[in-house]
């Protein structure tokens, strides 16, 4: 569900970029140049303190805050980096209910809203407040019987064998009602934007963030038969999965991997709070997937994308 926001106070801006990507660097110095010019208000990420001297604007000390005090302070939060930097931030930014705006250099990029070249265009939206809050879906997780923080994902959970090198068995209930049993390398749980992510490589399908579903995409299955299912996001979906190796992996996002002995139960549930996707007018859902994709290029035409 897109919101507007119109809200008059002057807004404070945190910055959180990918200090492994040299292109990251380049895009802080300039982008807190601009915001400099025009007048904001800013905080970035105390990581990028170990490579200020690469930076090219001077950053007061008292504007370098942890992840978690940055999202606490700040009214919206910019992520520079690919879809990883996003969530990342994304996990933080839930817990403060703060929106964020991604700047791509990264490679693919799905949640990146703008490119470089597109920073004044986007400063002047966010100035004016002409931009929508996207509220994407997030799921939860939790492991019975496990002492362990409940876990969270924006794109996907990931239930695999880890380093075992051979399948794991999985078993699917939905709302206490048993699906099916099957041997197969692991399993994606993924939420609509999770869709373009690693589920869409196993066949799973391209979900429009508006619905309001997830789908399971089996990994590697041992049955011609097993195919992605999508489900009412206000089911609770339990997995059991067992293995004769010493741990079932669990990974939230590709960033927050965890270890389990077998078996395990795990219970998926729709989270109560959402992921803010901050949207100008830059860039459109179908604009993204067409770029992004590829979608009605044909590779024998010179012309590209011409419908022919």
């Amino acid at each position: 569900m897109a919101k507007t926001k119109k809200n008059k106070k002057p807004i404070k801006v945190g910055i959180v970029v990918n200090t492994t990507k040299g292109a990251g660097i380049d895009i802080v110095s300039l982008l807190i140049k601009k915001l400099k010019g025009k007048g904001f208000t800013f905080y970035i990420t105390k990581k990028v303190k170990e490579v200020k001297d690469k930076l090219t604007e001077k950053i007061p000390e008292k504007s370098f805050l942890e992840i978690d005090k940055l999202c606490k302070k700040c009214d919206l939060i910019i992520s520079i980096g690919g879809d990883g930097t996003m969530l990342a931030t994304g996990y933080h930014a839930q817990f403060y209910d703060k929106p964020v705006f991604g700047i791509n250099a990264g490679k693919l990029g799905f949640l990146v809203e703008a490119e470089l070249s597109q920073l004044d265009l986007f400063i002047d939206e966010i100035k004016n407040r002409r931009y929508t809050i996207d509220e994407r879906m997030i799921i939860t997780a939790e492991c019975v019987g496990h002492n362990v923080e409940r876990m969270y994902a924006i794109n996907d959970f990931v239930i695999d064998k880890g380093a075992w090198p051979k399948m794991i068995e999985l078993t699917i209930r939905v709302d206490g009602d048993y699906v099916t049993t099957f041997g197969a390398d692991g399993l994606i749980i993924a939420t609509p934007t999770g869709s373009t992510g690693y589920s869409v490589s196993t066949g799973g399908p391209i979900v429009n963030p508006k619905a309001d579903v997830i789908s399971l995409c089996p990994i590697a299955p041992h049955s011609l038969n097993m195919r992605p299912l999508v489900l009412a996001s206000n089911q609770e979906i339990t997995i059991t999965a067992n293995s004769p190796y010493k741990d079932i992996h669990i990974n939230c996002d590709g960033q927050r991997v965890f270890a389990f002995p077998p078996p395990i139960t795990v219970k998926i549930n729709k989270s109560k709070r959402s992921f803010k996707l901050v949207h100008t007018s830059l860039h459109n859902y179908f604009e993204t997937l067409r770029n992004k994709l590829m979608w009605g290029i044909d590779l024998r035409n010179k012309n590209g994308n011409n419908g022919v």
